[in-house]
C-alpha cells in the first residue's frame, strides 16, 4: 500500500473575510463564498484525508526579501501568524511525511527549500481555518507569488505532477487531500520589489526586505494601503479559468498566459492561480466542479472555490503527457 491523493480543492482566500464580514453580509456573493468553503470542507471529510497539503502565497509575513524561494515546504514546526483574525500560533502538522515528500521532490528535480519551523500567514492558514477539517495534519508548501521573478506556469504544473509522485511515496494507505489557496483576479498595491516608485513602494519594499520578526510595526501602515486600494476584477478570466480546471484543461489555459500574461490579464494577484495550477496538475488534470464564484469588489477579489475529483491512478504522477517544456528552460 502507498499514498494517494483522493481529492483536491481551490479556495481564494482574503483577510477581508473576517475583519470586513459586516460589510458584506447582505450580499448573496458573500454568502454563497462562505457557504461554499463549508461545503468544501465536509467533501474532505467525505474524502476520509489523513492529511492535507495546503499550497499557497506569502504576503511577507512569513518568508522574506532577505531570501525568497520558488518553493518551500514546511517540513518541521508549522506556525501561524495570526494576522486580521487568522489563525495563530502551532497548526497541526506531521514532519515524517513532511520531509519524504521533500526528499521525494527534491530526487524528482526540484531544488525545494526546507523548513524546520515555517511561518505562515493568511496564505496558507485561511485554508485551515475555513477548509481542512479540524485536527487533520497540513503540510505547507508555499509558493512564491509576489516576488518576482516569479516561477514560471509550467514549473508549477510540473511540480503538481512530482508532487502526485512524492504522495505515492508515504506509507500505508496515507489519504491525501491538496488544497491550493488564493486568487482569483484581484490587483494589490504591491510594487515590483526591484522598482519602487512611489512613497508607499519604498515603504513595502523595506517591510520585505528587513520585516523577518518585524512585520507588526509595518502593519498598521501597510493595511491602510491595502484597504485603499480599486477593487480590480476580472470576471471573465476567473470564468476562463473555472471552465478550464472543470474541463482538466488547466495545462494549455497555463501556457496561453505565461511570461506575465496571467498577471495582466488578472492583475497581480491572480499570480496566486500557481498554486490551482500545482493541485490540478497533482490531481493529474481530473475534471472539476465549481462550488461558488463570487466577484465581490469589497474584498477586491473574485472568489471562488472548487473541488478536483480523484485522478486516475494510472497516471497519478505523470499528469498531462501533452505538457512541454519552453526551449532552453532547464528542468
Amino acid at each position: 500500500m502507498s499514498g494517494r491523493i483522493v481529492i483536491g480543492v481551490g479556495a481564494s482566500h482574503t483577510t477581508l473575510m473576517n475583519t470586513r464580514w459586516a460589510e458584506v453580509d447582505h450580499l448573496g456573493e458573500a454568502h454563497r463564498f462562505r457557504d461554499a468553503l463549508g461545503e468544501a470542507r465536509v467533501e474532505l471529510e467525505s474524502a476520509g484525508v489523513d492529511l492535507v497539503v495546503v499550497i499557497g502565497s506569502n504576503h511577507f509575513r512569513g518568508l522574506w526579501l532577505d531570501l525568497m524561494p520558488s518553493f518551500t515546504l514546511g517540513v518541521g514546526e508549522l506556525v501561524g501568524e495570526g494576522e486580521h483574525g487568522t489563525p495563530s500560533g502551532p497548526l497541526p502538522t506531521d514532519p515524517a511525511a513532511a520531509r519524504i515528500l521533500c526528499s521525494e521532490l527534491v530526487g524528482a528535480g526540484f531544488d525545494l527549500a526546507q523548513s524546520g519551523s515555517l511561518r505562515v500567514d493568511h496564505g496558507i492558514t485561511h485554508a485551515v481555518q475555513y477548509v481542512v477539517p479540524p485536527g487533520t495534519p497540513v503540510l505547507a508548501l508555499v509558493v512564491n507569488c509576489f516576488a518576482p521573478p516569479l516561477p514560471p506556469l509550467w514549473r508549477c504544473l510540473d511540480l503538481g505532477r512530482a508532487l502526485a509522485g512524492a504522495v505515492a511515496a508515504l506509507p500505508g494507505d496515507t489519504r491525501v487531500g491538496v488544497v491550493a489557496t488564493g486568487g482569483l483576479s484581484h490587483a494589490l498595491p504591491f510594487p515590483d520589489w526591484r522598482d519602487p516608485v512611489t512613497d508607499d513602494d519604498h515603504f513595502l519594499v523595506d517591510s520585505w526586505i528587513h520585516g523577518r520578526g518585524r512585520w507588526r510595526e509595518y502593519e498598521q501602515r501597510r493595511r491602510s494601503i491595502i484597504l485603499a486600494a480599486t477593487p480590480a476584477i476580472a470576471e471573465d478570466l476567473d470564468r476562463d479559468f473555472l471552465a478550464a480546471l472543470g474541463e482538466g484543461e488547466t495545462s494549455g489555459w497555463a501556457a496561453e498566459r505565461e511570461g506575465g500574461v496571467l498577471e495582466t490579464q488578472g492583475g497581480n494577484g491572480a499570480a496566486e492561480l500557481r498554486s490551482w495550477l500545482v493541485m490540478a496538475a497533482a490531481l493529474g488534470h481530473a475534471p472539476g466542479r465549481t462550488l461558488a464564484y463570487s466577484p465581490v469588489p469589497q474584498w477586491l477579489t473574485g472568489m471562488a472555490v472548487a473541488v478536483v475529483g480523484r485522478p486516475d491512478p494510472v497516471t497519478a504522477g505523470g499528469g498531462d503527457h501533452n505538457h512541454t517544456q519552453p526551449t532552453g528552460e532547464p528542468k
